[in-house]
């Protein structure tokens, strides 16, 4: 034991990774503003759990292999739990697409791009627990952090709200995972701390509806109908989950409004899905219900958050701290690998500035080029979202050949080349930089050729995927949109 104290605002999927990471070592305490599951049960949990401090709750999320690998390395009995929950591991074989499957010769590394198949909710359910189980953690319900307690520039502890009554909760180290709608930031800066925020639009919104598959029925065959993808003026995935239910995330433009004033309507989502040939095939009625109402989370943007200088002893975790547009599910494998980020800063030294020191370090190093990444693609994406409602536009040659080396050269790449679908697949799950992959010389050798290759050639192989969906035009025809 170490002897110190973490004090951690937020018991959510950051809050949580805190209490693992430090848990063994350091006696910690979560206080989390909003009640227990009401019963310990997945199905009941996702009924009935209101975490009014987890907006994005009940919307589709995807763990990726970075958090499915420290999962299963460092807490095998937290995995096992959540498999024996209906959790599933969705392996990298599991997800080839038809023309790598015969050829298919497992390589090391592999192990490591693995999906955790599984709603939320079930995963905060079991973490919860496990967490709970942890003889140096304790977690404080209906608790309202209020304030910071700073002495000298450093942080103490948290001023807190419980049962009508303030409390001051001392600690060594004080740790904000409270989400994207921290208050710290404002706490801080009226104690003359100086905060810097990089923010940059989405332009994007996001409409989730669940289902659940009808007894006796299965999941679609992974037959290479694509299962995700970006029609320009709307984005779509499916993404399986526990115990037979599933979800599906519409993300429509915010320049979309009369798509996105109509999707939020049960009916008319089921309609768009119904176009979508990789969503029609799952939510087919003679398939699977609804499982849910369709939930809807705006105000998106990406926010990398620093504090100078950053007060000592207080570190900010997941959302609190860096922040990006959910497209990849980063989120959450972001807030677990972070607290893990912070273990080793607190492990190296006891000094409070080396500890600051190594922790902005590590954070940039592991989490600034996703963070680069997503800016990047949501300026294209806000840009291309215009252009689909303007009929007059025409698009620049270089317009024209960045979408052609997507389209022709990376998505057959990936479907037809073992490495290329490696190499793009440690980048996807956080293992690899995003921006590097495919400037590497033997990449680009592989997607020139690729590029190079007739198209007939390449249709004839299955290296092209099916049509994501019809155009703009057709879609809001056939919804009788304005």
């Amino acid at each position: 034991m170490s002897g110190e104290h973490v004090l951690v605002a937020g018991a959510g999927i950051a809050g949580l990774g805190a209490a693992l990471a430090l848990g063994d070592t350091r006696r910690v305490t979560l206080v989390d503003r909003d009640r227990a599951a009401p019963q310990d049960d997945a199905e009941d949990a996702f009924a009935h759990w209101e975490r009014r401090g987890a907006t994005q709750l009940r919307h589709s999320h995807v763990f990726l292999g970075r958090l499915t690998t420290l999962i299963a390395t460092r807490y095998p009995a937290l995995l096992k739990e959540l498999t024996d929950c209906g959790a599933r591991i969705f392996t990298f074989q599991d997800g080839l697409p038809p023309p790598l499957r015969d050829g298919y010769t497992q390589r090391p590394g592999d192990e490591d791009l693995s999906i955790l198949f599984s709603r939320r909710t079930t995963l905060e359910l079991v973490m919860r627990r496990t967490v709970k189980r942890l003889p140096n953690v304790t977690i404080l319900d209906e608790a309202g952090v209020r304030g910071v307690i700073l002495e000298g520039g450093a942080v103490k502890g948290l001023k807190v709200e419980r049962n009508g009554a303030m409390e001051a909760l001392q600690a060594d180290i004080t740790v904000d995972a409270s989400g994207r709608n921290t208050a710290f930031p404002d706490w801080l800066r009226a104690a003359g701390i100086a905060v810097s925020e990089e923010e940059s639009p989405a332009g994007i919104l996001y409409f989730t509806r669940h289902y659940r598959l009808r007894d006796g029925a299965e999941e679609p065959p992974r037959d290479g109908t694509p299962g995700a993808g970006d029609l320009g003026y709307i984005k779509f995935g499916v993404f399986p989950a526990d115990n037979r239910h599933f979800s599906i995330t519409l993300a429509i433009p915010e320049i979309e409004t009369e798509l996105r004033m109509a999707v939020v309507k049960p009916e008319v989502f089921d309609r768009v899905c119904a176009e979508i040939p990789g969503c029609a095939r799952w939510t087919d009625p003679a398939r699977a219900l609804p499982a849910s109402q369709v939930f809807a989370m705006g105000n998106l943007k990406s926010v990398w958050r620093s504090y100078s200088p950053m007060p000592a002893n207080f570190f900010a975790l997941g959302d609190a701290a860096v922040r990006t547009n959910p497209l990849y599910g980063r989120g959450c494998s972001a807030g677990i690998v972070h607290a893990h980020i912070l273990r080793e800063a607190l492990d190296m030294t006891g000094d409070p500035a080396a500890r600051a020191e190594k922790f902005a370090a590590d954070t940039r190093k592991a989490l600034r080029p996703f963070y680069d990444s997503m800016v990047r693609q949501d300026t294209l994406a806000i840009r291309r979202a215009a252009n689909e409602r303007d009929p007059n536009y025409k698009p620049s040659w270089r317009s024209r050949a960045i979408k052609s080396l997507i389209e022709d050269a990376i998505g057959p790449a990936t479907r037809g080349d073992i490495a290329v679908l490696r190499a793009f697949s440690r980048a996807f799950h956080m293992i690899d930089d995003p921006n590097d992959w495919w400037k590497r010389p033997d990449m680009v050798a592989r997607l020139i050729g690729f590029w190079a290759a007739p198209e007939r050639y390449k249709r004839a192989r299955g290296f092209y995927p099916p049509k994501f969906g019809p155009e703009r035009a057709e879609m809001i025809s056939k919804l009788q949109l304005a």
